[in-house]
């Protein structure tokens, strides 16, 4: 179970610090500031996130690794530690970490660009993913392009 916790506790500390450097980091502050204070002074943790994310940005315009491994690594220790004094605060952070990183599900927030080429198309066009269940009906006849290669009007 130490293994688990440990595991749970790096994908935390990577998705605070991952948020940190985003456009999310207002919403995610309060959040965490909210779990990690367990029902204490929240603007204390509040007041060590925002220090936590100055440091790590001035780590990172600095292109200094060591200084933002270590914010990371902060994070990590103190996650493990609430995680060991209570257990039921895994379940917790794992729904927290589910709605704050799209990604820590596997499916990610990519974009999906396609192209259509090569001349008229007969038939449906999909653009997206994940899809299942498709059916396309056809009515069996391909229409025969005119003299100029488009299809007739």
């Amino acid at each position: 179970m130490e293994a688990e916790l440990a595991a749970l506790a790096a994908s935390g500390a990577t998705t605070v610090v991952g948020l940190m450097a985003s456009d999310a980091w207002a919403q995610a502050k309060q959040r965490l500031a909210r779990f990690f204070a367990r029902g204490g002074d929240e603007s204390s943790v509040d007041d060590e996130l925002e220090l936590s994310r100055d440091e790590l940005t001035a780590a990172r315009d600095e292109a200094d690794q060591e200084t933002a491994g270590d914010v990371e690594a902060g994070w990590r220790l103190r996650l493990r530690r609430v995680l060991q004094a209570d257990p039921a605060a895994a379940d917790e952070l794992r729904a927290l970490l589910a709605e704050l990183d799209p990604a820590a599900d596997g499916r990610g927030t990519g974009s999906v660009t396609n192209t259509v080429s090569g001349g008229v198309q007969h038939g449906p066009v999909v653009q997206g993913r994940d899809f299942s269940n498709l059916t396309f009906h056809s009515s069996g006849a391909a229409v025969a392009p005119g003299r100029d290669g488009q299809a007739p009007r």
